[in-house]
């Protein structure tokens, strides 16, 4: 990869995480850690982010846009979506988190017999003319950068449903299995989409192993499903069965 595209799938892969390790970035983009060391203290200088020990940050205002997210490992995405759709029987009641693979996921279920809880306006924008799919869309503030609804409306909205499942996203899975996040307003809506819903299947693409985040969103022992590509680390995987989870790797 030429250095200016290595560059901008630095800043892209930074910009989505919001901080990232020389480690992570090494292994995505298939590059020794000293070409990434050298390449962040490159973008470092041209003040495009922050180096820190051990990776580089950017600040909190300069987060991708949706439209940006759902650029980034697009394939990987693709087929988690698939294998998701799978799990999905006619009847059910499903909670549908944010996110560009659950909206993957939503496509799949045009003209499904099935009722879709959701507080992603990409969710809605892709099942609201559909007339067999019952939508539910939850109510509260508009964050517009990742066409979702937050805040206490939102999760008082959802201490009224009872899901057959919920179909997660987070920023990454740790080694050890826990689940974490970077957006502080997202993560009490995830734990209150968990208590909702009689399964929890996560959906994150190889790409989130370990991930990265700073919240923590609940432990491998709250996840009944994973869902994810070849390739996602095993040893978080074996962790993660370890206490119950169970792996579909699409």
């Amino acid at each position: 990869m030429l250095q200016h595209l290595r560059h901008a799938e630095i800043m892209r892969r930074v910009r989505l995480s919001g901080a990232t390790s020389v480690r992570d970035l090494a292994r995505q983009l298939g590059v020794s850690p000293s070409t990434i060391r050298r390449d962040l203290e490159v973008l470092d200088r041209d003040g495009t982010l922050r180096r820190v020990r051990g990776g580089a940050l950017v600040d909190a205002d300069d987060d991708l846009t949706f439209a940006e997210v759902a650029t980034v490992d697009e394939q990987d995405k693709e087929s988690v979506a698939d294998r998701a759709a799978q799990l999905v029987q006619d009847g059910d009641v499903i909670l549908l988190d944010i996110g560009t693979t659950t909206m993957r996921l939503a496509r799949r279920l045009r003209g499904r017999r099935v009722t879709v809880v959701t507080s992603s306006l990409a969710v809605l924008d892709v099942l609201r003319a559909d007339p067999t799919v019952e939508l539910l869309l939850l109510g509260g503030m508009v964050r517009r950068t990742y066409h979702s609804l937050v805040g206490v409306l939102t999760e008082e909205a959802l201490g009224q449903v009872c899901a057959d499942r919920v179909f997660l996203g987070a920023s990454g899975v740790r080694p050890d299995g826990q689940l974490v996040d970077t957006t502080l307003a997202e993560v009490p809506l995830k734990r209150a989409m968990i208590a909702a819903a009689g399964q929890v299947v996560l959906l994150v693409d190889r790409h989130k192993f370990p991930g990265t985040g700073a919240l923590r969103v609940c432990g491998p022992e709250d996840i009944d499903v994973i869902v994810t590509n070849e390739g996602a680390d095993e040893t978080t995987l074996r962790n993660c069965a370890a206490v119950g989870a169970e792996v579909l790797l699409a």
